[in-house]
């Protein structure tokens, strides 16, 4: 009969922990469903993949995983004359793929819990990758509009 009760009560202790951890939701997601970010991570991927901004709104990048991560401009599939973006403050994709290699100096990561933001002041669509998590597929996508009725 004892060793019932001991299951019963292990059981009931597990439940309560787990309750807790539901109510928040997401990291970063308060009580309420509101994010501090626009795009969170997991551990391969962007989420949203896909984000639609307007001219001169700041997007934010929170790292919500577990590992680090970079967001990282394709130099190449950006509008023409859009500023080049990279976390490590990096001027182009090439500079910021030689410093992740770097095992010292500016790597560009941001580690969980930190955010990144860049405003976006050039119409057009604009593509990005986490560097250490490239061939795993975590690439995403910025689609930026004149207006927030496009």
């Amino acid at each position: 009969m004892h060793r019932r009760a001991y299951v019963a009560s292990i059981g009931s202790l597990a439940v309560a922990g787990l309750a807790g951890c539901t109510a928040l939701g997401d990291v970063g997601e308060s009580v309420f469903g509101e994010t501090d970010y626009d795009i969170g991570m997991s551990r391969n991927a962007f989420d949203p993949e896909t984000y639609k901004a307007t001219v001169g709104e700041p997007v934010v990048w929170k790292n919500t995983s577990g590992a680090d991560h970079t967001v990282t401009a394709y130099e190449n599939a950006i509008p023409e004359d859009a500023a080049y973006f990279a976390t490590g403050d990096f001027e182009t994709e090439a500079d910021a793929r030689d410093g992740w290699e770097r095992a010292t100096g500016t790597r560009g990561e941001f580690n969980p819990g930190e955010t990144f933001e860049h405003t976006f002041e050039v119409p057009g669509t604009y593509h990005y990758v986490c560097i250490p998590h490239e061939r795993g597929g975590m690439v995403g996508t910025v689609v930026v509009s004149d207006s927030a009725s496009e």
